[in-house]
């Protein structure tokens, strides 16, 4: 099999560093989420400042300054699905930044996961095709190496209930069939989602720290597809709260940074 054929060289044909250059003084520490209207809708909370743009044959992706709580970080939007995810965060990474805190909506396979409630992903089952190139083959991945503890401090300071689970990472949202939803179950999955297992991989391969949260939206433990709150108009401030818990745990990472820096 083609994915078997891992190849450990980080010297490609095609390196991020030949497209883009290194931004002076780029924020160390990357918040980013997947839904337009929620992006929108937390960037209005700042006065952002335009740094750069990603570029593809898609068009700009801009990348903005913002100031929490006295900190910089920053913000940028990323594409669903893997390929894209992980080319744009590829390219960031080479523009500076040093630590990724991704968001996102995810289907859930438990329905007992209540509509936007938080799942702290441990492994990915890696039913995707990106990962199989930054990581050796393997059925899981684990995921959230690091952070998960300062992440469950901000949610209990908040008080938001979360569950800890394995996260189906999937490239063919069309193809959750239900025998795969029961496999998938079997194997411990409660959630599924379309970049966790890529991004992991992607960040283990180029050294940087990584952490990724979801808000659970549809039910696939149903005998009927339940949409809930998928849409993205769907309980947009409630998302938009829960998106600003990742600035907190940005807060904490960038503390917790420069105790070890010394």
């Amino acid at each position: 099999m083609l994915l078997q054929e891992y190849d450990p060289n980080k010297d490609a044909v095609i390196n991020p560093e030949m497209l883009v250059e290194k931004v002076e003084n780029f924020p160390d520490v990357t918040v980013s989420c997947f839904s337009k209207k929620l992006f929108e809708s937390v960037l209005a909370f700042f006065e952002p400042k335009k740094i750069v743009e990603v570029r593809s044959a898609v068009g700009g992706n801009p990348i903005y300054e913002v100031e929490y709580k006295g900190e910089r970080f920053a913000f940028f939007q990323s594409y669903v699905g893997e390929p894209k995810c992980v080319g744009d965060y590829e390219d960031i990474l080479a523009m500076g930044s040093q630590c990724l805190i991704l968001l996102g909506n995810c289907g859930v396979l438990d329905k007992t996961i209540e509509d936007c409630g938080i799942i702290i992903p441990t492994q990915a089952i890696r039913d995707e095709g990106c990962s199989y190139h930054y990581a050796p083959p393997s059925d899981m991945l684990d995921v959230n190496k690091k952070y998960v503890e300062l992440f469950c401090q901000v949610l209990e300071q908040y008080g938001y209930p979360y569950v800890k689970g394995i996260t189906w990472t999937t490239d063919a949202c069309y193809r959750e069939t239900r025998e795969k939803v029961e496999r998938r179950k079997a194997q411990g999955a409660i959630c599924v989602e379309m970049e966790c297992a890529g991004m992991q991989a992607l960040c283990d391969f180029r050294g940087s720290d990584f952490f990724q949260f979801f808000y659970a939206g549809d039910n696939l433990d149903h005998s009927e597809w339940q949409p809930r709150s998928l849409s993205g108009e769907a309980r947009l401030d409630d998302k938009s709260k829960i998106a600003l818990l990742a600035f907190e745990l940005g807060l904490k990472i960038k503390e917790q940074r420069r105790k070890e820096q010394g």
